[in-house]
């Protein structure tokens, strides 16, 4: 019997970030090069390193200097850029929200994204908003799924994990929870009126 579902945020509840050129043009970058580093120091920031340590590194591999203000502007864009979201997939949680289904959040996100999140319309939908810059551990890492069963108080064969990324369905199920990959909204919502059926 599922009790809970658990959804990841990047490209299943948002769309996929469209700020990257803005933040290259903010450093003066090729938007190739640029997005290469964006991604390649992207797993310390999501594990909980400071904003200003990832801009930094960011910036080191396009041999930029950066001082606060542009950081925090860095930062901003960053932020914001992930804000915006998949009008299905918000309507999809809000159904399953209406029905009383149990619904946590597991996002490789940096502790300053997870702050902006939770003030979001969206965040109410939650009992559990888990991001792991906070943790300090990230998907697919074995601890992560142990953090999330103690915060639920579950065991794993009753979470339903959904993410875009085969690497985080493959941990999930390694850790023994129920994961699927999310390709749409509408496909969740067809899986997920036969599993709370059953």
């Amino acid at each position: 019997m599922l009790r809970w579902i658990v959804f990841d945020y990047g490209e299943v509840i948002s769309r996929r970030i469209t700020a990257l050129p803005e933040l290259a043009a903010l450093l003066d970058a090729d938007p190739e090069t640029f997005e290469r580093a964006y991604w390649a120091e992207r797993r310390a920031y999501d594990a909980g390193c400071t904003d200003a340590d990832y801009w930094r590194a960011v910036a080191a591999r396009l041999d930029r200097d950066l001082d606060d203000s542009l950081i925090q502007r860095l930062t901003s864009v960053d932020v914001d850029g992930w804000m915006s979201t998949d009008p299905e997939a918000l309507a999809l949680l809000e159904d399953l929200h209406r029905r009383g289904v149990r619904l946590a959040l597991l996002s490789n996100a940096s502790t300053t994204f997870g702050r902006a999140a939770e003030s979001k319309p969206w965040a109410r939908y939650f009992e559990h908003l888990l991001f792991s810059g906070d943790l300090r551990v990230v998907k697919p890492d074995a601890e992560i799924w142990r953090v999330l069963l103690d915060t639920l108080d579950a065991r794993p064969e009753e979470c339903l994990f959904f993410d875009d990324r085969e690497d985080n369905i493959a941990g999930a199920r390694r850790a023994g929870l129920h994961a699927e990959l999310w390709t749409s909204a509408a496909r969740a919502r067809d899986l997920l009126q036969d599993q709370l059926a059953a």
